[in-house]
């Protein structure tokens, strides 16, 4: 009995952006079919306009909104369609959600700030609440890049807050960057046109532990932490130059070009391997070698690389030594994560659009598109897909989470809960 409930416990939690092992897995089971009338168990609105994910610790569920107080406007920042700029200078409500993640009932929503941003987001793909928050069970730390951060109980009590300066996003295509919590210390990325940074803090205080320039533009991809030969280090993906810190100092151990521009997809790692990709300008996957130091550049260190239906901003699904990703526009693959083989790399079935991160759960991966399908895919390598699952009128742009079997959805409406009758 103590051991199964032990067992409970454990399933209950995805805590980070991308689950409890980073890699976009989870643990235990998820449904294979639904619609938006069968296996939803609930369906709670959600104020205001955020892409951030849900993360789950035991019944408890949080997520980020901003809730704008006048009309929004904007755009033309660049880029294709209406681009960056969006809805910038109109004052906003920025809002932490407690949900009770059984029922869907809000346990608790507390005003961490009302702000007027000084500058907008991509029309379709930003939010003023794009960063996805990070829990220890204790504390939920909920990050607004320029806006601050505000770390609260599991009651709803605020314990500490931080204020940043303003950042300067390429083309004002908006801020997004999840935090990374690591035993005491959570790690901020801001990563900008002029005067990037890595900080790192004391969870329980705020206090600045250490801060590192970098010389690097935009860039959404967040922070790994993993430890190699017994050196704990963070790696953290990017145009110039993907680069590897020591965990407890910031110091710099090694450094590795080779990606394109706009890196957004979170670094993966197993075996003694990191996976970095980008899916811009000079599209690149590689898979580089841990152990070494300094400038690994255009070394053996680089096991291999893949140029061709990168993700540009899916983050990868990385499980038994095979690296599962989608691009943008829809094609899906599968590669051997230790040799860079492409065992398929196939277009799916219909036109569809990806925005949201696959996850993973007991041989299947879910892929949430734009246009309101979640398609179930296989887990092996060959392309199958097991069901796919429409949600009409709805869109999604935030990466779903997976906890004791249940998975949920959050679109730009609502958060669902996915769940298959007991």
């Amino acid at each position: 009995m103590i051991l199964s409930l032990a067992l409970l416990l454990l399933q209950a939690d995805w805590s980070s952006w991308r689950g409890p092992f980073e890699n976009g897995m989870a643990r235990g089971e998820a449904p294979t079919t639904w619609s938006d009338t069968q296996n939803v168990a609930w369906k709670t609105e959600i104020p205001g306009r955020g892409h951030s994910s849900p993360v789950v610790y035991g019944d408890l569920m949080f997520i980020t909104t901003a809730v704008p107080e006048g009309p929004l406007s904007g755009g033309g920042g660049g880029g294709r369609g209406p681009g960056g700029g969006f809805a910038a200078n109109v004052p906003h409500r920025f809002l932490v959600m407690c949900l009770n993640r059984k029922t869907g009932k809000v346990v608790w929503e507390r005003e961490a700030l009302k702000a007027t941003p000084h500058e907008g987001y991509h029309f379709r793909y930003g939010s003023f609440a794009s960063n996805t928050p990070v829990t220890d069970g204790k504390h939920v730390y909920a990050f607004f890049g320029s806006r601050g951060l505000f770390v609260y109980t599991m009651e709803g009590k605020l314990a500490w807050q931080k204020s940043f300066s303003p950042m300067r996003m390429r083309l004002a295509f908006g801020e997004g960057t999840a935090p990374v919590l690591h035993e005491n210390t959570l790690l901020l990325g801001f990563d900008q046109e002029e005067g990037s940074y890595l900080l790192a803090l004391d969870k329980t205080s705020g206090k600045q532990i250490w801060k590192v320039d970098r010389d690097e533009p935009s860039a959404w991809s967040p922070p790994l932490v993993l430890t190699h030969e017994g050196q704990k280090q963070l790696i953290v993906a990017a145009t110039n130059k993907t680069r590897s810190y020591e965990f407890a100092t910031g110091k710099l151990i090694w450094e590795c070009a080779g990606l394109g521009t706009n890196v957004i997809p979170a670094p993966v790692t197993a075996k003694g391997i990191v996976y970095v990709m980008s899916g811009h300008r000079d599209p690149n996957l590689m898979a580089i070698k841990l152990g070494r130091k300094g400038d690994l550049t255009g070394t053996d260190a680089i096991v291999w690389q893949n140029k061709r239906a990168n993700s540009y901003t899916p983050s990868p699904v990385l499980i038994n030594d095979r690296l599962y990703f989608v691009s943008d526009n829809g094609f899906f693959s599968c590669l051997n994560a230790l040799t860079g083989e492409v065992l398929f790399q196939e277009r799916l079935p219909k036109p569809y659009n990806f925005k949201a991160s696959p996850v993973g759960a007991n041989g299947k991966i879910y892929l949430s598109t734009e246009e309101g399908d979640v398609l179930v895919m296989k887990i092996a390598d060959k392309m199958e897909i097991l069901a796919t699952n429409t949600m009409k009128d709805e869109v999604f742009i935030a990466s779903p989470a997976v906890v004791g079997g249940d998975l949920y959805l959050r679109s730009q409406k609502a958060i669902y809960c996915i769940r298959t009758s007991k």
